[in-house]
């Protein structure tokens, strides 16, 4: 494939790829015959076996004047053809400093026009993209770009109170006396080069790192490098390593390829009927599969536009990205959706344009679901559910959905994947509305975790994704998941879903969020406690909560502890860290 898409000699190759882009029919589930087990399928369509590459290049040649990307606090519009002429300067710029097909190159930086340059690159010329939690401090750091040997670093300059050059000085203090074109350090032996993200107004200079715009300006885009480096490229390689969140032990790189993240990115856009009039608003980090995936890529493959409101997550700059620049879908996990609810300037806001998104990263509860319906015009917000290892969705609610499956499931299996609920112990199928195991097969299973055969065999078995969570599944084929099978409690030998009390409890008219955890005990092995955020400070007592709880739920399900607060320890998605609520409950009641 050449770079030009206005070439003759190429318009064959993009007219295939447009050509073979499956269609799918996202509701046919509801019109088979009733499940009789556990077990599903989505419907059987061929996928896109093009590179991330060659169908943007296709997309670019379908839409090239239509708006691509919208970065409102860097003052950024990009067309699709001036999108793409970036993409290629900085595909040039990777192998004129001699990245080649398979090297890794770290990003750790927050969401930015240069991210999207960063993810189309890399796919372009086969170099392995690695995204680094921008969270991440030195120890981490360390641990990501030496699991990889990554040959190089992107970061960004600084983001509120964290200093990333000052990190990069505290991890290799010789950093001070290199040039970056001459890097040797200690604790990160394999970067070659450190770039970072500069600001154009900015001046300011490190001798050790290299600015993004001079490393861009090493480049050429209409580099034939680019095409011919394409060309060598399959669908099925790596080109993306995210590492998962997990509470204990080292993070675990999910390491994916074309195939698995560009066919999960369209079949996303599908269940949200996404076409090029849509325009996504993405406040959720591009570091994460939620942003990279079902934000840029679901949104890319089908020719429409992407807005990053901000750097970061601020309710008011979402919303008012929404209004002005017109979008019709928004991203964001419950935690975000609230926070944007309950802006004292919501009201003031137009959001009328809005009809889709996706809320996920943790349990919906019903009431937020139903609240963004109702005040924010998203009639057809689909649910999302997956992990990062399964590229990342697997289950999608659509607009076929009935409005009671929309609030308290999460959709249907997605097309070309297989779903099945088992039991924990004996790893059969369980029947229709037991709950055990939820497992994955298909495209979207990860190639495996990096450098790490024994987790990638202990975590995918005959094709099937282990994915620890604890679901059901009704006839109709809709899954519901009901925990984490680590998160389930045992009181007195009573199996509690946490979830479950949640869901009762934000139906409360003063709680504004509340996250339930098992704690030790000693006569009941675990009780439960309940963290719960009121709508107004002091609004809300323990002895309300309890007799709210005793007029509708047993006993046993009725938290023993009540801890009222202003806020969760949180991933920076947004995902609640439970077992730090569990760790400090412990410690103050000396257990």
């Amino acid at each position: 494939m050449t770079q030009t898409p206005d070439l003759d000699s190429t318009r064959v190759d993009f007219d295939t790829i447009l050509n073979n882009i499956p269609s799918i029919n996202m509701g046919a589930r509801s019109a088979n015959a009733p499940l009789t087990q556990s077990y599903d399928k989505g419907p059987d369509v061929p996928l896109i076996e093009a590179t991330i590459g060659d169908f943007f290049d296709a997309i670019v040649s379908k839409y090239p004047e239509r708006e691509a990307l919208v970065v409102r606090h860097q003052n950024i519009r990009w067309t699709y053809r001036e999108l793409q002429q970036q993409v290629n300067q900085l595909a040039s710029s990777m192998i004129e400093m001699g990245l080649e097909i398979g090297d890794r190159i770290g990003i750790w930086s927050h969401n930015n026009a240069e991210w999207l340059l960063m993810q189309l690159a890399t796919a372009k010329v086969g170099v392995i993209l690695v995204n680094i939690n921008p969270a991440y401090r030195t120890f981490e750091l360390q641990y990501a770009l030496n699991k990889l040997g990554c040959s190089a670093l992107v970061l960004m300059r600084h983001f509120k109170t964290s200093d990333y050059a000052s990190l990069i000085r505290e991890l290799c203090p010789e950093i001070y006396h290199k040039d970056y074109t001459q890097l040797d350090l200690v604790e990160i032996p394999t970067i070659e080069r450190i770039i970072w993200i500069d600001e154009p107004e900015s001046d300011e200079t490190f001798g050790f790192m290299q600015k993004f715009s001079t490393w861009m300006s090493e480049g050429d885009a209409n580099d034939p490098r680019v095409a011919e480096r394409q060309a060598q490229l399959k669908n099925t390689d790596a080109i993306n390593v995210q590492f998962t969140s997990g509470t204990t032990g080292t993070p675990k790189g999910a390491t994916l390829s074309h195939r698995n993240i560009l066919n999960n990115g369209y079949f996303i856009g599908e269940a949200m009927n996404l076409t090029e009039e849509d325009r996504l608003c993405i406040p959720v980090p591009l570091y994460h599969c939620f942003g990279m995936v079902l934000g840029n890529l679901a949104i890319l493959t089908h020719g429409g536009c992407i807005v990053y409101p901000n750097d970061g997550f601020e309710p008011l700059t979402v919303l008012q990205a929404v209004e002005e620049e017109e979008c019709t879908g928004l991203h964001g996990v419950p935690t975000m959706f609230i926070a944007e609810l309950d802006h004292p300037e919501f009201e003031n806001f137009d959001l009328s344009t809005l009809r889709t998104g996706i809320m996920a990263g943790s349990s919906c509860p019903i009431e937020v679901m139903r609240r963004v319906i109702d005040k924010m015009h998203m009639s057809e917000v689909t649910i999302a559910y997956g992990m990062t290892e399964t590229s990342p969705v697997s289950c999608q609610t659509n607009e076929h959905t009935p409005l009671d499956k929309q609030v308290s499931t999460v959709g249907l299996v997605q097309p070309a994947l297989e779903v099945k609920v088992v039991d924990t112990e004996t790893g059969e199928i369980v029947p229709l509305g037991e709950t055990g195991e939820l497992l994955t097969r298909g495209y979207s299973v990860m190639k495996g975790y990096w450098g790490s055969r024994f987790k990638t065999r202990e975590a995918i078995q005959d094709g099937w994704m282990h994915t620890g969570d604890l679901a059901t599944m009704d006839e109709d084929g809709y899954v519901k998941i009901v925990g984490r099978s680590k998160d389930m409690v045992i009181r007195g030998g009573e199996n509690i879903y946490p979830v479950e009390i949640e869901n009762y409890l934000y139906r409360h008219p003063k709680i504004r969020d509340v996250q339930i955890v098992g704690i030790p005990d000693e006569r009941y092995g675990e009780v439960l406690a309940a963290w719960i955020i009121p709508k107004e400070p002091g609004c809300l007592t323990e002895q309300e909560v309890r007799e709210f709880c005793s007029e509708h739920i047993a006993h046993y399900k009725v938290p023993t502890y009540y801890r009222f607060v202003t806020e969760y320890p949180m991933t920076i998605t947004g995902k609640i860290q439970k077992y730090k609520i569990i760790e400090q409950m412990k410690e103050e009641l000396g257990l």
